[in-house]
């Protein structure tokens, strides 16, 4: 008896399908409307007193997004959360990258230790956030060292470290080790090879790990709030100002956050779907 492709799903099967439609629409939805509410009210005309957030609508207006820098200290710590999580961003992804060609390319018997690297990365993602800032404080107290900017960059770049080095390394599970070997083949050395052959092929592996280091160090409130000491990176702020009342700023802040982590997750997926070409090895070598 012949297969037929073109025939519809059993009725029991549709109803799965439908209803998996519906979970997934509804998940969508709980997932935006927060953020759908915070772009519109970021529109509201706010009426009489102190300009603060308001959910009951008075009024459309742009005027909050020409005073985008006029409440005192949110700017600044707005940008200072930008070059926090740029630095750490840039510190996760060189020593997450070369964490992962180690963590691969190298057996337990050539890397000792490399079982407790493995262990030690699972914790950094598992463990909770408040016990990771309750320990870093503890770290930096018991040196004496000053809260500020240098304890939220090793901050960020510890807990960033992890989460680029598991990219990367999915990345680097299927790469072709044949391709490496021809550029030594070809007269390449090793560091070139590493810039001609292995680096273009996981670029997209260490972009999105990237991507999602510096979207961790923007978002981080937790660990921020203990080590930050007066330095106060834009979540910690908006925190400390709801107990006067929150600015609408935040929220035009929120939605330039919003748009720009939207369209980092739209050019990770882009640069997880390339796919490396293992044709040919690069004629630079």
């Amino acid at each position: 008896m012949a297969l037929d492709l073109n025939a519809p799903p059993p009725p029991r099967r549709q109803r799965k399908v439908r209803w998996l439609r519906v979970y997934s629409w509804l998940l969508i939805g709980y997932l935006t409307v927060p953020i759908a509410a915070m772009v519109i009210y970021s529109f509201n005309q706010v009426e009489g007193g102190i300009p603060q957030v308001s959910f009951t609508w008075n009024g459309f207006t742009t005027k909050w997004y020409q005073q985008w820098s006029e409440i005192p200290g949110l700017t600044d710590s707005f940008w200072l959360s930008i070059r926090l999580a740029l630095a750490a961003t840039a510190i996760a992804t060189v020593l997450g990258t070369l964490l992962a060609l180690a963590l691969v390319r190298y057996s337990p018997r050539q890397f000792k230790g490399k079982g407790l690297i493995d262990q030690t990365l699972f914790m950094n993602i598992a463990a909770p956030e408040i016990v990771m800032g309750a320990s870093l404080l503890g770290l930096f107290a018991s040196l004496h060292f000053a809260r500020g900017f240098v304890t939220l960059l090793l901050s960020h770049a510890v807990f960033s470290i992890a989460y680029v080095t598991v990219t990367v390394r999915a990345r680097l599970t299927g790469f072709d080790g044949r391709l490496e070997e021809a550029a030594g083949d070809l007269g390449a050395k090793p560091l070139t090879t590493f810039w001609l052959v292995t680096l273009p092929l996981i670029t997209p592996g260490v972009m999105a790990g990237a991507l999602m280091a510096f979207a961790l160090s923007l978002d981080d409130f937790v660990a921020s709030n203990f080590v930050s000491g007066s330095q106060l990176p834009f979540p910690v702020w908006v925190y400390g100002a709801t107990r006067i009342g929150i600015p609408p700023q935040v929220f035009v802040f929120g939605t330039f956050i919003f748009l720009f982590g939207l369209g980092c997750a739209v050019l990770s997926v882009v640069l997880a779907r390339r796919q490396p070409t293992h044709g040919r090895v690069s004629t630079g070598l």
